[in-house]
């Protein structure tokens, strides 16, 4: 079945299956993001030339923040000076996924030249010059980790893999796809992140491969990897085991237990009213509609928080 199919996303979509490539000392793991994309991404009714890239960062950011043992919120940023000015995602450790972007429509429509859609290889046109940031944050009592490189390289796995070379980490390759599709006259995603790791010697049980054997063995992996098509990566009818198992058949892949994921905000009230406190009353002036309640919306999930003068006694009663 191919990825234009009409078929309905196979259960394995929203989730990120592990899987380890014993023979090669890799581990690695596959994103597939579908009907999260669609309620945060149609939500906004962003042009393709920004939801594309969106949908690529969150997939971006479900992988990375899977291969990593947290407990509270991972975020991945992207900014720059271009006609998309920022992406910004994030993920709990239990699968809250949410995402937004910032762009200016009239720099990006000349950016395009007429086009609608995103290219491929699109960073530098639509980024400029900018940052990709990713952030840990394990809550009170804990120390922020982030990790910030330059934008170079034409797609986000690009300048991922730049992150990976400057801090030392270990090698690792990603393969990213996205595309909307029509179905019943809605709009529709499907995005997939494919990502390998070579693993430290010990962990993979492999401490008497001698280096040339170890560097042989991750070439191997990534080419496998890379050979993976967009077809296949969003292929509805083409479930996560089996793709890995059409890929890396000789290695025999392990695969481990899922993680699902769900579009789900963190905004709230309670939330809203701690940050309207932490600033001054007379600041708020340039918050208020026009009939003069102060009206705060969430960028992610476009949820408005409106106070009217006595919500604001209560909120700046409680901080006395």
């Amino acid at each position: 079945m191919s990825a234009t199919s009409e078929a309905r996303p196979s259960d394995d979509w929203d989730s990120a299956l592990p899987f380890q490539l014993d023979a090669l000392g890799v581990r690695g793991r596959l994103v597939r993001l579908g009907p999260s994309l669609d309620e945060i991404i149609e939500r906004h009714h962003y042009p393709l030339a920004a939801a594309r890239p969106l949908a690529e960062a969150m997939t971006l950011c479900a992988a990375l923040a899977t291969s990593l043992k947290y407990d509270g919120i991972f975020t991945l940023q992207i900014s720059g000076d271009g006609p998309v000015r920022l992406l910004v995602t994030d993920l709990t450790t239990d699968g809250a996924l949410r995402g937004y972007a910032q762009f200016d429509s009239w720099k990006l429509a000349i950016a395009l030249g007429g086009s609608a859609e995103a290219p491929d290889g699109y960073v530098p046109r639509l980024f400029g010059h900018g940052r990709l940031a990713f952030t840990v944050d394990q809550g009170q009592h804990t120390e922020r980790y982030q990790g910030v490189v330059p934008l170079e390289g034409a797609t986000l796995a690009d300048c991922a893999h730049t992150y990976f070379r400057q801090s030392e980490q270990l090698p690792t390759g990603i393969k990213i796809a996205a595309r909307r599709y029509e179905r019943d006259g809605k709009g529709h995603w499907r995005a997939a992140a494919l990502m390998v790791q070579q693993m430290p010697e010990f962990d993979a049980g492999r401490l008497d491969i001698d280096p040339e054997q170890r560097e042989d063995d991750w070439r191997k992996a990534v080419i496998l990897m890379a050979s993976a098509t967009e077809a296949e990566m969003l292929d509805p009818g083409l479930p996560a085991p089996r793709l890995l198992l059409r890929l890396f058949h000789a290695e025999r892949p392990r695969v481990f237990a899922r993680r699902a994921f769900a579009a789900r905000c963190r905004c709230s009230r309670d939330r809203i009213d701690r940050v309207l406190r932490s600033l001054k009353r007379e600041e708020l002036s340039d918050l208020r509609d026009s009939a003069g309640k102060v009206v705060v919306k969430c960028e992610f999930c476009s949820t408005e928080y409106g106070y009217d003068d006595g919500d604001l006694d209560r909120i700046y009663a409680s901080a006395a």
